[in-house]
């Protein structure tokens, strides 16, 4: 095996390393700055889409059709908002170890599940005419069942987060 050059004098790698380490260390820090920028950014990013600003909203959120259907269902309360605390209280009964109580929790459960389902089928037929009167000439394509997802989300962990209160009217 044959080398291109001879090895470098002790003094001249250790001054190469040295050179090399100082460099590392700014790239260190451009990195480091580049990375609480982009934290930065991305903080700004969520807080916008939280507010709800049209420009970070991804593309199945945005637009007039979509902030209507969010601010009906914001609008008004419904069962299936409180379907995951429901299936929590019934897991915790159905611990318990008297067939009554699991049988009494786990039908209440399914009840609950279906008048979610009833609630959920109305109201993706009253978000359809209600966005067909309010924007006619829009595709009502989609928007119930994008009112229907949301309106089974709690309150709190609703992504944009709610612009109107309970009982304002749209």
């Amino acid at each position: 095996m044959t080398k291109d050059a001879p090895t470098p004098k002790r003094k001249d790698a250790e001054k190469a390393n040295k050179v090399n380490s100082i460099t590392a260390a700014a790239s260190k820090d451009g990195r480091k700055r580049d990375r609480e920028s982009m934290k930065a950014a991305r903080l700004a990013s969520r807080a916008a889409f939280m507010r709800g600003e049209e420009s970070a909203l991804p593309l199945r959120d945005r637009g007039p059709v979509k902030r209507f259907v969010r601010n009906y269902i914001d609008s008004r309360r419904s069962i299936g908002e409180y379907f995951l605390p429901v299936v929590a209280a019934v897991l915790v009964l159905s611990v318990i170890h008297n067939k009554f109580v699991s049988l009494i929790a786990i039908l209440f459960m399914y009840v609950a599940m279906l008048y979610t389902v009833i609630s959920g089928f109305v109201m993706t037929r009253k978000i359809r005419k209600a966005v067909a009167e309010r924007f006619p000439g829009e595709s009502t394509k989609g928007v119930g069942m994008y009112g229907w997802l949301r309106s089974t989300q709690m309150r709190k962990m609703r992504a944009p987060a709610p612009q109107v209160q309970i009982g304002d009217d749209i």
